[in-house]
């Protein structure tokens, strides 16, 4: 019945505006004070259902491959779900130079430690905004990032954080720039900086197979920090799809993270009980087994393909899971990525141009056809 009433939904009105009034979803710009003037951080606010005042997650992202303009709004909706769940009112601020946000990226150099430290400046403009709302609580406050975004949250716990923050929550972060000479060295002596000016709690995930840190580094990184502030754990949890750099966004990484999250925001007394089922996952389309068609990347084997096909299927291989591609035989295509519901997205943007049914390609990194 609940698979009935969604998909009827679905039919009126598009799955992405679908989902946030589903999430009380609020795109705002958050004044930034600079040197000169003033810029505004472009910032995604999900809301539980209520007056509050409900505790602060705030949610890093990870920084794309080409100009940082051109990135896409951050939607993580695996994590935020998890965190309205709990009752928590979750921020998604874009740094300075990120999609719409003003400004340009700030880079560091090579230095790694002038990296993070510029990126975490972004975040407590972030939270002093939260707390001039009613509904936020002010005295409990969760940061949260992923990759570029966790290296950011650990630089925000060494740079002053604000009183109300109780833990910091890292999903494959750091910093990874091979045209610098020694940024390894670099990466694991920030590390060990961070943590010794880091007086709050963390918790460290990553995975054996990640594309941008080996386990070798990430156990550095890990030690270094943990140096300086004993308060941290690593959550080492083994392979993921072809890439667990991918964890935190993909609908299928929770089942990994849960637990250790769970157990984490209850050893730091933050809210851990589920007390808003309605934010649980919708029912997703049943996802198809991998097939030995054809490897993930191998352009020239999609079916009924086209020069058009081929250049949209490039763009969806870039994308973050959970994404999907579907085709028809007709020549049509259609394709997604984030959201709920990828797989249902693809093929009904494939079927709305196609006469004839489409079916799904590939579905994160591994083809189904």
């Amino acid at each position: 019945m609940i698979r009935l009433i969604f998909c009827l939904l679905a039919a009126l009105f598009p799955l992405h505006l679908l989902a946030a009034t589903q999430l009380n979803e609020e795109v705002i710009f958050v004044p930034k004070k600079m040197l000169i003037g003033s810029i505004s951080l472009e910032t995604t606010i999900f809301k539980p259902n209520g007056d509050g005042p409900f505790p602060l997650v705030i949610i890093n992202h990870g920084k794309s491959f080409g100009n940082s303009h051109f990135q896409n709004r951050y939607r993580p909706l695996s994590p935020i779900r998890y965190f309205l769940e709990r009752n928590y009112v979750v921020f998604v601020p874009m740094r300075q130079g990120f999609s719409k946000s003003g400004g340009n990226y700030s880079d560091g150099s090579c230095s790694m430690k002038a990296n993070g430290l510029l990126q975490a400046e972004d975040i407590q403009p972030v939270i002093e905004y939260a707390h001039g709302l009613p509904y936020v609580d002010k005295v409990q406050t969760l940061i949260v990032g992923q990759s570029h975004g966790g290296w950011t949250t650990l630089a925000y716990g060494a740079s002053k954080p604000d009183q109300s923050v109780k833990g910091l929550v890292n999903f494959a972060g750091g910093l990874k720039n091979e045209s610098c000479g020694g940024w390894q060295s670099d990466l694991y002596r920030t590390a060990e900086d961070f943590g010794k000016a880091t007086k709050v709690p963390t918790i460290w995930f990553y995975g054996d197979n990640d594309s941008f840190f080996s386990r070798q580094t990430s156990d550095a990184m890990f030690e270094s920090y943990r140096a300086g502030n004993p308060q941290s754990q690593f959550v080492a949890y083994g392979t993921f799809g072809s890439d667990s750099h991918l964890l935190f966004t993909s609908n299928d990484g929770r089942a990994i993270w849960e637990p250790y999250l769970t157990k984490f925001l209850e050893s730091i007394g933050m809210s851990s009980k589920v007390v808003n089922p309605q934010f649980q996952p919708l029912p997703r389309t049943e996802v198809p087994s991998k097939t030995q068609f054809a490897e993930i990347g191998e352009l020239e084997k999609i079916p009924y393909s086209t020069d058009s096909m081929r250049k949209a299927y490039s763009l969806f291989l870039e994308k973050p899971f959970p994404k999907a591609f579907a085709i028809s035989e007709t020549k049509n295509y259609g394709w997604e990525y984030g959201g709920d519901d990828p797989l249902a997205s693809a093929l009904s943007r494939c079927e709305k141009k196609a006469s004839a049914k489409c079916k799904l390609y590939a579905v994160d990194d591994y083809v189904v056809w």
